[in-house]
């Protein structure tokens, strides 16, 4: 109901506003310094961070027209995604051949993974217009504890000081979809406040693996934020955000040895709350910084069969933090000393009903950990730093991760960077404790997990030609995982594991390493002023036990190709994805021949026998836009525009040919 009284709304103002200022931010001032990449208060200069790291500009959004963030996190070195349903279906990324679980999703700095789950569903993050993403990649556990074994990601929306005024679009497309945003940013005085909305609603397509088919599973997504900051003093400086997300996705169920079948009445209904609060304080003429802040989230989650609830579970996370840096110049030295403390506590409950045999139980964790980092500049050639972190658990032993990353300038063209460190990963409540005793597919807990730990490293070399109109880069990495969590369905078992009941599944550490290791590249070339053509290829291999493990495409590559013709008032972007060949298991028995609805999808052989084989894919996404005065802009997109009929997760069909067009106002 929200969304239709929003898209209402969206519609009338754009029809009739008629805006008479416009003003943009220059996002150029702002595109070297990163808030994700240390634990200082002032953030770092992305060209002196030896970690690799990746920034997707407002620009860049815009041009691609991103409506999800999972989209635009295809286009980075080394990410992979699985994808199930539609729009709002569960969508978990993958980093450098890691879970899902190993990577920390921030949203405006507030931690965002479901607290029972343990990871972030990317299914439920629309995109602000003017949003820009900092991803860094390896472990930084150092710097923030469990869940950054692979990375960190960080959507940020901007303040209104950085993108003043008013913005409004609507759009509509294929499949009866139908979206829309406003924002509103205003400074007065000390006072810089941002009102945002952003909705989509979607009737979806047929996701039934057999034929006749005939059920559409559509979506529903609402995210609403305010953010704030208070000027107290121009050395003391408050700030609050506030965001509410709900997503109604509706789902097909599978039946053992057919797939995806028509299941009228299943659906799953989310709806995340997170907030934020902190003061910034600057001491010393800037020298001395400080950061105090405290978050939380609340998020719960619903299943629902044949119209009644057959699933839920509920987390909260509260966490509070302390940071400050202390900057020292000597000469031609640049010292940065940090300390950061954090206090969390986690609490979760399986609300399923009684029907699903679960355990109900209200339980809660609390961690303690205590971050030193040290970075130092010499010059303007050499950066080194490192950070090193004790997190203090009540339910799981104390840990210890470290960091160190170094950057080396060589000259104007050359430049050389190396990172190493550790990370680590509690399991997750589902994993302790179970899901459902009970039903077609019972999963019992297992409370004696032990968290998974990593050692990682990586080295690399950045070029710059024609005065930086040509960027290259490669990046080697390797990393080791010990104690990793899988699930035990049959087969043999570590001995430490515990065997369930017949025809019941578990959660076990394995004995032996997973192990990743491969190849980025990335490059950029600015062709002429209006015409820029960007990209990444990522060579992967993942093995568990020297099996390779089930979707981590060994080969994956982006490019994009952006125009700006008529003195940059037109757009066009061109953007192709290619996901090469992976394995997959067959989670739901289906036997060969495969229907044909599965095309060229094969079962595996050899040493992967009982597993499947998705074949390689090519998206091809184009989108074009056009301002028609400083206040109106148009533009339409067209997404898998050769309708490339692929699988990104066996027995879930995925969409065809796709087009939208919309209007945007900015005042």
């Amino acid at each position: 109901m929200a969304t239709r009284y929003f898209l209402g709304a969206a519609a009338a103002a754009l029809l009739i506003s008629h805006p008479a200022v416009a003003s943009e931010a220059d996002d150029g001032g702002v595109e070297g310094v990163i808030v994700t990449g240390t634990r200082s208060p002032e953030g770092v200069d992305a060209a002196k961070v030896g970690a690799s790291v990746t920034v997707i500009t407002p620009e860049q959004m815009q041009d691609r027209q991103v409506r999800l963030v999972s989209d635009v996190l295809r286009d980075v070195p080394g990410f992979a995604w699985d994808h199930y349903d539609p729009i709002g279906g569960l969508t978990a990324v993958r980093v450098r051949g890691a879970e899902g679980n190993h990577v920390l999703t921030l949203i405006d700095g507030i931690e965002a993974a479901d607290p029972f789950q343990g990871e972030y569903d990317f299914g439920q993050l629309l995109s602000d217009d003017v949003a820009r993403i900092e991803i860094l990649r390896g472990a930084q556990s150092a710097l923030y504890g469990s869940d950054a074994i692979a990375g960190v990601i960080n959507y940020i929306t901007p303040t209104a000081a950085e993108q003043p005024g008013g913005r409004i679009r609507v759009e509509a497309g294929s499949h009866r979809t139908f979206g829309g945003a406003a924002r509103y940013g205003v400074v007065l005085g000390p006072l810089d406040l941002v009102l945002n909305a952003d909705v989509q609603t979607t009737d979806g397509y047929v996701m039934q693996t057999l034929p006749n088919g005939r059920r559409k599973v559509g979506s529903e997504l609402e995210n609403f934020s305010a953010k704030a900051a208070y000027d107290v003093t121009d050395a003391l400086r408050l700030r609050g955000v506030v965001r509410y997300t709900n997503t109604h996705a509706e789902t097909n169920s599978s039946s053992f040895g057919r797939g995806q079948i028509d299941s009228f009445g299943s659906y799953s209904d989310a709806t995340s709350l997170f907030w934020f609060a902190g003061a910034d304080l600057k001491l010393l003429d800037g020298a001395w910084t400080h950061s105090l802040s405290i978050q939380g989230l609340d998020a719960e989650r619903n299943g629902y069969s044949a119209n009644r609830r057959s699933s839920g579970n509920d987390g909260v996370r509260t966490k509070a933090s302390y940071a400050t840096t202390y900057s020292l110049t000597t000469g031609e030295l640049v010292h940065s000393l940090t300390g950061a403390v954090d206090w969390e506590k986690e609490t979760y409950q399986n609300t399923s009903p009684p029907s699903a045999g679960a355990d109900t139980t209200r339980r809660s964790i609390e961690n303690t950990g205590l971050v030193a980092q040290y970075d130092l500049e010499i010059g303007e050639h050499v950066t080194i730093g490192g950070a090193i972190r004790h997190d203090a658990n009540d339910f799981f032993a104390d840990a210890t991760t470290w960091k160190v990353h170094g950057l080396y300038a060589v000259n104007e063209m050359i430049y050389l960077r190396a990172a190493a460190g550790t990370g680590i990963k509690n399991p997750s409540q589902t994993e302790l404790f179970g899901f459902n005793a009970t039903g077609p597919f019972p999963f019992r807990g297992n409370p004696n997990l032990k968290p998974e730990k990593s050692r990682s490293w990586e080295a690399g070399v950045d070029l710059l030609f024609l005065d930086g109109r040509v960027s290259l880069g490669a990046t080697y990495f390797d990393a080791r995982l010990d104690d990793e969590i899988f699930t035990y369905i049959g087969g043999a078992i570590p001995a430490a594991c515990p065997a369930p009941p017949s025809g019941t599944s578990t959660s076990c550490n394995r004995e032996f390493k997973s192990k990743q290791h491969g190849v980025e590249l990335f490059g950029r070339f600015e062709i002429v002023e209006s015409l820029t053509l960007s990209g990444s290829y990522t060579d992967l291999s993942a093995k568990e036990n020297g099996l390779e493990e089930i979707r981590r495409a060994p080969h994956i590559g982006s490019a994009n190709l952006t125009w700006k013709p008529l003195d940059g008032r037109a757009t066009l972007n061109l953007n192709v994805r290619y996901n090469g060949r992976q394995l997959d298991q067959n989670f739901s028995g289906i036997a060969t021949p495969f229907p044909a609805s599965l095309p060229n999808v094969k079962p595996a052989t050899g040493a992967n026998a009982g597993k499947v084989v998705l074949p390689s894919f090519t998206l091809v996404n184009i989108a074009a836009s056009y301002d028609i005065d400083d206040h109106v802009e148009v533009y339409a997109r067209v997404e898998n525009l050769l309708s490339e009929d692929y699988y990104e997760v066996f027995a879930f069909p995925t969409d065809g040919r796709a087009a939208y067009v919309g209007a945007r106002v900015k005042f």
